[in-house]
Parts: structure tokens; C-alpha cells; sequence
């Protein structure tokens, strides 16, 4: 060490003494290690490793021994062992799978079944095809705000609704898209936000939801053929729509003043019809009184017509023989119902009383009846 030459007297570059050899600049020297001896030597300890090795295999482990080649042959199954592992792979029946050569994915898709790539420059990625369910918004239940949107009428409504999809292209499925599950939520609350923004709140709860969710499902479709991503959307259903929960009393108390008027509405509406029936009916039956009427005034007057043309027909043949029996029935009308007897003077007269009390002896004649 530097200091230990130093002053003649292997002290410290101070000067200070001690006496002792391979002391320190305090007086000190290097303190060796508490379990003493110096440390151990990396090469010795590979020796020692080798030679306990040696001893342990039969027939000493040189080269060419049976040891070695044992050894060689362990060695060179094992890594068959890993390639076969790495190789050989396995398609389940909702699987299904696409192999890469070099990174770059191949046309052909793996069915089921077993089958083999030529690793490390091959590989092979699985995609599960069966049918998946995705649930998005729920607010209320979730504590999140992807549910709440803005209808057409200008109401906040908070939609939880389902979908259900399935791979239908592993190819791209995998490797079009880096997230496809979170691309399908997005595209889905874009579709649903769309549909609902273009309809009034009353469609989304309850009037018209099977057509909301046909049409978000042929957007979110559309949409994610756009990419392609390989996905295929089976069905879209909305699970629930109300109120954000700070305005849902506020939306009850709309919701009943809505029914009410509905039922308004509705008794107005059976008032108006029990009315209006009642009146049509009395107008029929006032043009069936008045046909009728004019159907028996003009039968009267046709038959009153007809039966003057009959005697008219008949007086045309005999004036003077018509004339007589109209002045004779017409006499009879007139004088038929009075008291007074009319007696002709010439002829039959002769001898009679000119007057009789004919109405006394009528009415005494009535009494003693």
C-alpha cells in the first residue's frame, strides 16, 4: 500500500507509528475476515464440482465414457422434449386457431383438433369463437356515467343494455384490432348514444324498445365491419332505462301527470263517441221517420190522383148520370147529420104536417132509451 513505505517505520502517511506491520493511516492494519483464511477461489470451486461429478457418474465422466454420452443423450431429449411442447398444439372445440411463420399470420385457420408448427419460426395464436356476452352502462347500479345519455326531447335517461357477439373472423379478430373488446364497448356506446339522441325518452322506456335495439345492433355491426374486426353482433337488448336517480322523483311525479292525462284523454275521448253515436242514431232515425213520411204522403196523393182520374173517367162517359150522383152525395154529406127533415112540396108533400118537433120527439125517444 502506499502509506505502508512511508517514514521508514511502516507507518501511516501522518507519521504516526505503531510498530505492526500492514497497518493502517490510524494505526490499524486490514482486518481479515471474521471466519478467517482468505476467500475462496471461483476456478477451485468449478474443480471441486467436476470431481465430485465424476465420482458420482460411472466410469470417471471423461470423454467418450457411457457417463458422457448418457449425459449428451439426456441433454439432447430434453430439448426434443421442449420443442415437441413448443410444436405441438391443441385446438378445443370453441377455439379456433391461427399460426404465424415469421410474425406474419397464414391464410389456413386451425380447426380442432391436434396439430404441429415448426418452432421458433412458427407460432400460433387461439381465439375463442363462441358466443360472449358484453353488459355496458347502468349508472345507478355501476356508479360509473357510461349509462347516461341525452335523449330527443332533451331528458337524461340512464341505459344499461346487453349484447351478445361471437368471432366469426379469428384472423381478425386477432390481429386487426389490439383491444377488440374494448373497441366493441366503445363502438356499442357510441351506437346506443346515437339512437337514443335521434328518439324521445318515452320510446326508450318503454314504448319502443325492440326497434332501438335492432337498429344500435345494425350500427354497431356496420361499424365494426369498418375495421374489419372479425366480430359478429347476435343481439342487441336494452336490460333497463330510467331517470338519473337525483331526478327520479321528479320524473315519477312527469310520469304520473302523463298517465292522467292519458286517462283524460281516453274518458274524453269514450264521452265524445257515446255522444256522437247517440246523435247518429237519432239523425237515422229522424231520415227514416221523414222517408217514411214521404213515402206514405206520396202514396196518399198518388192514390187520391188515381182514384179522381177513375171518376173522371167515368164522368167523361156519362156527364149528366156523374153529375147527379156527385150533387146526390155530396147532398148526403152535407144534410146526413142534421135535424131538420126536408120535404118536397110536389108530390109525396101532400097532406103532411109542415112542421113536426122532430128534435123533441128525437131526444124523447133518446130518453126513454
Amino acid at each position: 500500500m502506499p502509506w505502508s513505505n512511508q517514514n521508514g517505520g511502516g507507518g501511516g502517511p501522518w507519521g504516526g507509528g505503531g510498530g505492526g506491520n500492514n497497518q493502517g493511516p490510524w494505526g490499524k492494519g486490514p482486518q481479515p475476515p471474521r471466519g478467517g483464511g482468505n476467500p475462496p477461489d471461483l476456478e477451485e470451486l468449478i474443480r471441486r464440482g467436476q470431481d465430485k461429478l465424476r465420482e458420482v457418474l460411472p466410469g470417471g465422466g471423461g470423454p467418450g465414457s457411457a457417463s458422457t454420452k448418457l449425459i449428451v443423450g439426456l441433454v439432447v431429449l430434453g430439448l426434443v422434449g421442449l420443442w415437441l411442447m413448443q410444436a405441438v398444439y391443441t385446438v378445443q372445440p370453441d377455439e379456433r386457431g391461427v399460426e404465424l411463420r415469421f410474425g406474419k399470420p397464414k391464410e389456413e385457420i386451425s380447426l380442432p383438433g391436434l396439430h404441429m408448427v415448426f418452432w421458433p419460426f412458427e407460432t400460433v395464436e387461439m381465439a375463442t369463437i363462441v358466443e360472449r356476452e358484453m353488459s355496458t352502462g347502468g349508472s345507478s347500479r355501476t356508479g360509473s356515467s357510461d349509462g347516461l345519455m341525452l335523449s330527443g326531447d332533451q331528458n337524461i335517461v340512464d341505459v344499461e343494455f346487453k349484447l351478445l357477439y361471437a368471432v366469426q373472423d379469428p384472423k381478425a379478430f386477432l390481429f386487426n384490432l389490439a383491444r377488440p373488446e374494448d373497441t366493441l364497448r366503445q363502438v356499442a356506446e357510441s351506437a346506443m348514444r346515437e339512437v337514443v339522441g335521434r328518439r324521445p325518452a318515452q320510446d326508450i322506456f318503454r314504448d319502443n324498445r325492440e326497434a332501438i335495439a335492432t337498429e344500435v345492433r345494425t350500427i354497431i355491426q356496420s361499424g365494426m365491419d369498418a375495421f374489419p374486426s372479425g366480430i359478429a353482433i347476435n343481439q342487441v337488448s336494452i336490460e333497463d332505462a330510467a331517470p338519473p336517480r337525483e331526478v327520479a322523483d321528479a320524473f315519477d311525479e312527469v310520469q304520473r301527470a302523463e298517465q292522467d292525462e292519458d286517462r283524460f284523454v281516453e274518458e274524453s275521448n269514450q264521452y265524445a263517441n257515446q255522444k256522437l253515436g247517440q246523435a247518429r242514431g237519432e239523425g237515422a232515425q229522424l231520415r227514416e221517420e221523414a222517408a217514411a213520411y214521404k213515402d206514405r204522403v206520396v202514396n196518399e196523393a198518388t192514390g187520391e190522383a188515381g182514384r179522381f182520374l177513375s171518376v173522371y173517367e167515368e164522368y167523361a162517359k156519362a156527364p149528366d148520370v156523374t153529375r147527379s150522383r156527385l150533387y146526390l152525395e155530396t147532398l148526403e154529406k152535407v144534410l146526413g147529420g142534421s135535424d131538420k127533415v126536408i120535404i118536397e112540396q110536389d108530390g109525396g108533400g101532400a097532406g103532411v104536417v109542415p112542421y113536426l118537433p122532430l128534435p123533441e120527439v128525437r131526444k124523447n125517444a133518446g130518453g126513454n132509451n
